[in-house]
C-alpha cells in the first residue's frame, strides 16, 4: 500500500539563479507550485512524484523583468501556463522529465533527504532539498543580447534548487 505525502507550501520553495551580463547572478523563485508524492514506505524507495509550477508565478523582485520572463521571448506563460516535472525514482540523484515552454527533456537533480520528523501537532513530515542545472535553450528559452565587451546578457546555464517539505496524508 502506498503512502501519499502532501506538499507543505509554507515550508517549501523552488528557486533559480542565472548569470547576468557574465558578471553576477540574478535569483528568482516560483511562488505557486505543487508536488504530488507517493511512496511505498517511509524509506522512499519506490516513489512517484510529479510537480506542477505556475509559470506566471515567477518572481525576481523586479516587475519589468518578471513580465519579460512571462512573455513569449522566455516562458510564454500565456501559452504554457505550467512547468512540470515527473519522476518515478528518488535517490541521491533523480532523473525525471522536465517540461518548460512545451518542450520535455530529461534532467538530473541531486537530492538530499533531510529525514522524517513529527511536528508538535502530531503531523509526520518529510523534507528534501534538491539542486541541478539546466540549459535554458534546450527548452526554447533563447532570448539574449550580445554585450559590447563580449559575452551575452543572460547565460544558457540556469541553476535550479528547492526545499520541499511534505506532510504524511
Amino acid at each position: 500500500m502506498s503512502t501519499k505525502w502532501n506538499l507543505d507550501p509554507s515550508h517549501s520553495e523552488i528557486t533559480f539563479k542565472v548569470r547576468h551580463m557574465m558578471i553576477s547572478n540574478v535569483k528568482g523563485e516560483f511562488k505557486n507550485f505543487n508536488v504530488d508524492l507517493e511512496s511505498e514506505d517511509e524509506n522512499f524507495k519506490n516513489v512517484k512524484a510529479s510537480a506542477s509550477i505556475d509559470t506566471s508565478s515567477i518572481s525576481t523582485n523586479n516587475t519589468d523583468r518578471d513580465n519579460h520572463l512571462k512573455s513569449a521571448e522566455f516562458f510564454n506563460a500565456e501559452a504554457h501556463p505550467q512547468i512540470t516535472f515527473e519522476t518515478d525514482s528518488l535517490n541521491e540523484e533523480v532523473t525525471g522529465n522536465l517540461t518548460i515552454n512545451g518542450v520535455t527533456k530529461p534532467v538530473k537533480l541531486d537530492v538530499d533527504f533531510g529525514g522524517i520528523n513529527v511536528d508538535p501537532w502530531g503531523q509526520t513530515k518529510a523534507g528534501f532539498s534538491f539542486e541541478g542545472k539546466i540549459n535554458r535553450s534546450d527548452f526554447g528559452l533563447n532570448w539574449n543580447a550580445a554585450l559590447e565587451a563580449g559575452g551575452v546578457m543572460v547565460s544558457d546555464e540556469v541553476k535550479i534548487a528547492g526545499e520541499l517539505q511534505f506532510v504524511k496524508a
